[in-house]
């Protein structure tokens, strides 16, 4: 497992802003590292999401990474996250009520790991997001495979 983050400094391409929201929220990069960890032990156990999740990953600690750099770009406006999600979840084999335990599992996780102004925080993005990639999944699952070109 990764070692936890200290509580030094976030390198951010936006300081100014990442203190602000730092500030504002309680959130920095040791938070967000303990709540996507925690996370995604919750997800892991879980008897619905933990076997869609198993079925694709294989090697922790890479995507556990790149999940603390993608809720640090997120919540925190770090830049640390370099990524396409959209086209990474479109073809998964999930629907409204995988999304909508992934978001009972985070807020709970929030709830427990944040403070009350960075659970709202990493919450409200949360719920944007899950939106988001529902509504690719829903316009992948919609797109009929194209036919082979016969050139």
């Amino acid at each position: 497992m990764t070692p936890e983050p200290s509580l030094r400094a976030t390198h951010s391409r936006r300081p100014d802003q990442t203190a602000r929201i730092m500030a504002d929220t309680g959130l920095d990069e040791a938070t967000l590292h303990r709540l996507v960890h925690r996370f995604y032990e919750r997800v892991r156990a879980d008897a619905r999401l933990g076997p869609i999740f198993a079925a694709r990953i294989t090697n922790w600690a890479p995507h556990l990474d790149r999940m603390v750099a993608f809720w640090s770009s997120v919540a925190l406006m770090t830049g640390r996250y370099h990524g396409a999600p959209v086209p990474a979840h479109a073809g998964l084999p999930v629907g409204r009520d995988d999304f909508d335990r992934w978001l009972a599992l985070f807020r709970a996780t929030a709830d427990e790991v944040c403070t009350p102004a960075g659970a709202r925080h990493v919450i409200e993005r949360a719920e944007r997001i899950a939106q988001s990639l529902h509504q690719a999944v829903q316009d992948h699952q919609r797109i009929p495979a194209m036919p082979p070109s016969l050139r």
